[in-house]
This record gives structure tokens, C-alpha cells and sequence, in this order.
């Protein structure tokens, strides 16, 4: 089952900090310059300001049943603009032609017809929704929100890792990262130019609010969440709030008359537009698991109709199908008669005899995942199982090929990151780039969340499996256009001075609302420990978002 030498082993990772030369990467010489003043201890000192700011301001996640702090790291990564410019072109790129697919697969179905992608392949997918066929969005916008997996290989170049269609999380940490390091690490800021994050927000709601019915002047948008016992709870909440919209369960909704409605002490009101945080099998009882309290009876009837949209919309996930997923690069050039400019990790199709017996006789050298998994359950590293587990993923591929894919091992980048006491040492990263549909823009969040795998040689970077992440700068260009007065237009952050000093007292959280989901949410924690449930939520673990 061994082949020898692993890519892992054989190839170093690119050093995100340093380059070939010995030098600083661009954006990082001031990094670099913080850092070595703080040293050590300073750094420690400085990790136990976040960490109480963290969880002051209840910026918290679930993992095994326990709320814990968002493992925030104190080095922030940094993006060039040129190279920034590629991946949002590349995003773009990609979402257009999956947006074709979607729009293609539950509809006239050409590309099966000509055979660039299988049929069966296709209506094989967990995720492919024969209720959906038809229904036909109002604006036509099936991916309203994206997050696309991106991971930099030995050599530099970004490469999708895996698109996540239905319910991307993370983006509500983009922001808190931005917020918490200016709080408690502000000195590294100072002379750098990065492009602000905190318009996303603004993005989303004016993309769900396009998403309307067209004979709605001013739509009603109100975010779908399973409950405070979800893993991203915090993000919902974060989400609705910011938005300004309602963040409601199923049982404050019902459908009637293809109509959907939330109650409220003065009686219904028309939902127009669903932001959705729920899986497709639980959102409507009437269509999927027939028992589900999550979801609204009815629901799909009422987008059928036309009467409200659901953001994203369902049945997505065939199109973020890991089987999927080898045959964007053929959808791209199908769709849009172009060359893929974000290249995907190369990846077997276990379905092909051929693939799998060039994987089985490596498998010591490869990465095999699930079709339908996420937040890194169920993946297997090759040069990291024991033969028994080597030899029990290939009997598990050769009795269903389809529920797997490989790919070869591939040394993930590595940041500076500071461990232990203060230690900065090298950590692998990937980065998740959150993209807005609105139906005529695609806007690309600059920067994203970058994951960190903490424990050293690490490859798996998610947080549901003890990762970290790091604040993502995106440096602004330095040369800008000179506008039509002939003035230069001012840069799109304020610059920091270096005399800038932590604070160490968290503000205030002044929003009423929010203290009393907090308070909802520990109240139910603690009840549900006195009654010895774990508090993990398991009968919804499944069904909200895909894990970042």
C-alpha cells in the first residue's frame, strides 16, 4: 500500500513571508518589524487581550459541544493586489458558468445532452433535487452567496481546493478578525494600505433584496436559522443583525395561499426573500424529511410560484458535488468559451476504472474525501493513516466509487503564526473568498477567511477540526487613477499610526437583541446540561451550514 516518498516530503511549501531571495514578501517587512519589537512574551500578553476580547464580545464557535473562542491569529496573512486581482477574476469566472450549470442542470439539460457531463453523474448527486426542477428564481440568481476553497501549492499558484454553493459559513469572522486584531494589535497596521472588508454587510442585503419578486417594491428579508443549538449560530445572528433584517426559526414562519409569512405580534407579514441556513432536506417538510421542525411547510410551493425567493437557492449542491467538481474547468469553456484562470487541485474520478486502480496502487500519496462531506469529516491523508486505515478506504472505494474522490497530496502554504508562548513558527493555510450575486455584479469580499491548521505539520485547516484563522489583508494599489477633477481619490482604509496602543477594555455591546440571543442561547446550553444532553446540538449538526 506504501510507494515511497509522499509530494508532502519532497517538496517544501510556499512561504508566504519570505521569498526566494530571503526577502520579505510585499506587506510583510512591517509585519515582520512588529513582531520582532513585541517578541515573545509581548506576543503572549498580547494573545490573552484577544482571547478575553473574544470572548466578551461572545465571537464564539461550537466544537465538540463546547463554545469557545474563535482561535484567532495574532499574524495577519497578506494578499498582493496583483495577485488579488487573478483570484477575484477567477471567482467571477467560475460562478458565472456555475450559475450556467445550475440554471442547465434543473432545466433543458443540454449540458448532459452533448455529453460533456455525465447524466447519471449528475441525477446520482445526494445534492440533485428533482423538486427544484422548473422553479426558476425571480432574478434568475441561484448562487447569491459563494464561498470558494482556494489553496496556494508549492509553487505559489492558487488552486481551487472545492466550491460551497449552499450555505458557505465564516464570512461573520472575516469581520470580527478585521475588528479584534485593530483592538489588540494595532501597531501592525500602521503604513499599510488594505482594503476594508466591512462593506459586506451592505453587499448581501442589497443581492437578497434584488432577489425579490419583481412586483415587490420594498421586500421583507429575514435570515433562516436551525436554532442556537448550530455551530454558526453566531454568524446568523451576526448576519441579521448587521443586515438589519429578522432572524427567524421555522416555527415563525407558515405558508398560505403559495405565500410565505412570519408572525408577529401585529399579526402575519409577508416574507419576500429567505436567507436560508438551513440544508435542502430539512427546509420544507412537505417536499424532504417529512418530520423536520426546521423548515416551513410549503415552502417550495411558494418559490414555485413566484412569491418569494430562497437565497441560495435549493438544490445548489449538486453543482458543489466533489464528483462535480473535477468538471468545472469543462464547464467554463462550455458555457463561456474560455480557459479556467483558477486551475483546480488535479483530482480522480473514482468512477473510472482506470483513475481508481492509478489511485489504489498510491493511496499512501493521496487524499481521499467524500463526495458529499465538508468541515473535514470523513477524509482520510494518506501519509498519515496506518496501513489498516489504508486498507479499509480501499475496500470502502471499490464497493462505492461514487461517494469518492482523491487528490494528491499537496504541501499547503505556510504563514507565520504564533504558538505556544509567543513562538512564531510556520502553519499551513487555505483561505475561503466569500462571493455576492446580486444578478448583474459579482462582488468578491476582499481578502476572505483564511484557516490555519495550529497543530505543526498539519494539513487540515478547518475549524470543526480544531483549526485556526488569521485576518486576510488584500493591499490596496499603489498607484490609483486620477479622477475626472483631476485628484487622486482617497485610499480605502485609515492609516494607523505607530504610536497606536492596544485598549484593554472591550467597548460596550449596546444592541438589546443581541444580548438576549446570547442570553437565549446559554440559558438553553445550561438546561440542556442539567439534563445531560452535551449541549452540542446533534440533532442539528447536519443541517445548517457548510463548516468553515
Amino acid at each position: 500500500m506504501r510507494s515511497g516518498t509522499t509530494p508532502s516530503e519532497s517538496l517544501s511549501a510556499f512561504d508566504e513571508m519570505i521569498d526566494s531571495a530571503g526577502d520579505p514578501r510585499p506587506g510583510m517587512a512591517g509585519i515582520a518589524g512588529v513582531l520582532s519589537g513585541l517578541g515573545a512574551d509581548g506576543l503572549a500578553e498580547r494573545a490573552r487581550l484577544r482571547d478575553a476580547y473574544l470572548d466578551r464580545q461572545g465571537i464564539t464557535f461550537s466544537l465538540s459541544g463546547r463554545e469557545r473562542p474563535l482561535p484567532l491569529d495574532l499574524v495577519p496573512r497578506v494578499v498582493a493586489a496583483e495577485e488579488w486581482e487573478r483570484v477575484e477574476l477567477g471567482i467571477r469566472q467560475r460562478i458565472r458558468a456555475l450559475e450556467m450549470f445550475l440554471a442547465d442542470v434543473y432545466g433543458a439539460g443540454e449540458i448532459l445532452e452533448d455529453g460533456v457531463i455525465s447524466r447519471r453523474l449528475v441525477t446520482s448527486s445526494k445534492h440533485y433535487h428533482r423538486a427544484a426542477f422548473g422553479l426558476v428564481p425571480p432574478n434568475g440568481v441561484r448562487i447569491h452567496v459563494a464561498g470558494i476553497d482556494l489553496i496556494r501549492d508549492e509553487a505559489g499558484e492558487f488552486r481551487v481546493l472545492e466550491d460551497n454553493l449552499r450555505c458557505p459559513s465564516g464570512v461573520s469572522y472575516v469581520l470580527e478578525n478585521r475588528r479584534t486584531l485593530a483592538h489588540v494589535l494595532p501597531e501592525v497596521f500602521a503604513g499599510q494600505q488594505v482594503r476594508s472588508v466591512f462593506e459586506y454587510p451592505e453587499r448581501l442585503l442589497d443581492a437578497l433584496r434584488a432577489a425579490a419578486p419583481s412586483d415587490v417594491a420594498d421586500p421583507t428579508v429575514a435570515v433562516l436559522t436551525p436554532g442556537v443549538h448550530n455551530s454558526a449560530h453566531f454568524e446568523h445572528a451576526f448576519l441579521a443583525r448587521r443586515m438589519g433584517t429578522e432572524l427567524v426559526e421555522g416555527r415563525d414562519l407558515f405558508c398560505r395561499d403559495d405565500r410565505l409569512w412570519m408572525r408577529t405580534v401585529r399579526g402575519p407579514r409577508p416574507v419576500h426573500v429567505i436567507y436560508r441556513r438551513i440544508d435542502d432536506e430539512f427546509l420544507d417538510p412537505v417536499h424532504f424529511v417529512p418530520d423536520s421542525l426546521l423548515g416551513v411547510p410549503g415552502l417550495l410551493n411558494a418559490a414555485r410560484a413566484g412569491n418569494v425567493a430562497i437565497a441560495n437557492a435549493v438544490g445548489n449542491g449538486v453543482a458543489d458535488d466533489k464528483a462535480i467538481y473535477p468538471h468545472v474547468p469543462k464547464m467554463i469553456d462550455y458555457y463561456l468559451g474560455e480557459t479556467a484562470i483558477l486551475p483546480n487541485v488535479e483530482t480522480y474520478d473514482l468512477s473510472d476504472p482506470d483513475q481508481r486502480q492509478h489511485v489504489l496502487e498510491r493511496l499512501d500519496r493521496m487524499v481521499v474525501k467524500p463526495v458529499d462531506g465538508s468541515g473535514g469529516y470523513g477524509l482520510v491523508i494518506g501519509n498519515q493513516a496506518s496501513e489498516a486505515v489504508l486498507a479499509e478506504t480501499a475496500q470502502t472505494i471499490l464497493a462505492d466509487p461514487r461517494s469518492w474522490i482523491a487528490q494528491p497530496i499537496v504541501n499547503l502554504s505556510t504563514c507565520p503564526t504564533v504558538v505556544g508562548d509567543g513562538a512564531v513558527e510556520p502553519r499551513h493555510v487555505d483561505l475561503r473568498p466569500f462571493a455576492v450575486n446580486d444578478g448583474d455584479e459579482t462582488y468578491v469580499l476582499p481578502g476572505g477567511l483564511t484557516r490555519v491548521a495550529l497543530p505543526k505539520g498539519s494539513l487540515v485547516v478547518n475549524s470543526s477540526q480544531g483549526g485556526g484563522s488569521k485576518d486576510t489583508w488584500v493591499l490596496e494599489e499603489e498607484r490609483r487613477e486620477v479622477g475626472t477633477d483631476g485628484r487622486t481619490p482617497p485610499p480605502r482604509v485609515t492609516r494607523v499610526r505607530r504610536s497606536a496602543v492596544a485598549r484593554h477594555h472591550a467597548p460596550v455591546v449596546a444592541d438589546d437583541r443581541l444580548r438576549q440571543q446570547e442570553g437565549q442561547q446559554q440559558q438553553t446550553r445550561t438546561a440542556a446540561a442539567a439534563e445531560g444532553d452535551d449541549g452540542s446540538g446533534a440533532g442539528t449538526a447536519k443541517t445548517g451550514d457548510q463548516p468553515c
